[in-house]
C-alpha cells in the first residue's frame, strides 16, 4: 500500500519527495509491466486549487511542470513564479474559450484540449503577437460522456488537417479523459480507442504528433498499459483538493 500524500497543514519539502517517489516508482513498475521503456511516460503533475506556497515545496522538490485546469488561475502563478523559477512549465488541460486564448498564448507552453479549428486559428493569430509557440494535443472525447469535452475520433483528422498551416501551433498527440466509472474494462477501452485514433492519424501526422495524454491519479496505470506518454496526477501527488 503506498503512503498517503502529506496533508496540506504539515507539508514540507520531503513531502513532496517522498509523494513523487511513489508516483514515479508506479509509473516506473506500470511501464514495466507493460514491457515498455520507464522513461517513454511523463509525469505531469496537476497543480489546480495548489497554493503558491505548497507549490515552492514541491517544485524545490522537483517539479517543473504545472498543469492547470483554469487560465487565470495558471497566468496568476506564471506571475508569481516567472522570476524565481524561470525553468517551470506550464500546461494548460482544461477546456479553454477562444476569449482566453491571448492568455495562454502569453505564458503556457502546452494546451491539452485543443477541440475546433476556431480555436486553434484564434490560438495562432495570439501566438503570433506574442512571437511564441505551442504544443497542442487535440482533445477527443472516448467516453461518449456529454460531460467530457472534447470532439469525436472521427473528427480528428480534419481537426489536425486544418493545423498544418498554423506554424505557431506544435500538433504533439491526443488527449481524453477516461469514462467515469469503476469498471477497469471499460476505462481501459477509453484509453485503448485512444491509441488506436493515433495510429490511424501518425502516418498523414508530423513526426511530433506521437503523445498520448491519458490516465490520472485514479487510473494512470490503466492509462500506461494502454499506451499514455503523459500522465496527469494531481492528488497522488499532493494530496486531496480543497475547493472552497
Amino acid at each position: 500500500m503506498t503512503s498517503q500524500p502529506a496533508a496540506a497543514h504539515a507539508a514540507t519539502t520531503e513531502d513532496f519527495i517522498r509523494n513523487l517517489a511513489s508516483v514515479n516508482q508506479r509509473i516506473a513498475s506500470a511501464c514495466t509491466a507493460a514491457g515498455r521503456d520507464i522513461d517513454s511516460v511523463r509525469l505531469l503533475p496537476v497543480t489546480k486549487t495548489i497554493s503558491t506556497e505548497r507549490l515552492e515545496l514541491a517544485i524545490a522538490a522537483g517539479v517543473d511542470t504545472l498543469g492547470e485546469n483554469k487560465v487565470q488561475e495558471a497566468q496568476g502563478k506564471h506571475e508569481y513564479f516567472r522570476e524565481k523559477f524561470p525553468h517551470l512549465r506550464y500546461a494548460i488541460i482544461g477546456p479553454l474559450q477562444t476569449n482566453k486564448a491571448k492568455f495562454v498564448a502569453q505564458f503556457a507552453d502546452e494546451f491539452h484540449a485543443l477541440d475546433s479549428v476556431k480555436l486553434a486559428e484564434t490560438l495562432q493569430r495570439r501566438l503570433e503577437l506574442e512571437d511564441r509557440s505551442l504544443e497542442v494535443f487535440i482533445q477527443v472525447n472516448t467516453s461518449g460522456e456529454e460531460s467530457k469535452s472534447g470532439i469525436q475520433a472521427s473528427e480528428a483528422a480534419g481537426l489536425l488537417a486544418a493545423l498544418a498551416p498554423l506554424d505557431r501551433l506544435t500538433p504533439v498527440g491526443l488527449m481524453t479523459m477516461a469514462a467515469n466509472t469503476s469498471d477497469e474494462h471499460e476505462v481501459r477501452g477509453s484509453f485503448s480507442s485512444l491509441h488506436q485514433t493515433l495510429e490511424q492519424l501518425q502516418p498523414n501526422a508530423p513526426e511530433s504528433f506521437k503523445h498520448l495524454s491519458m490516465g490520472m491519479s485514479g487510473d494512470y496505470e490503466l492509462a500506461i498499459a494502454e499506451g499514455a506518454t503523459v500522465v496527469r496526477v494531481g492528488q497522488g501527488i499532493f494530496g486531496a483538493r480543497n475547493y472552497a
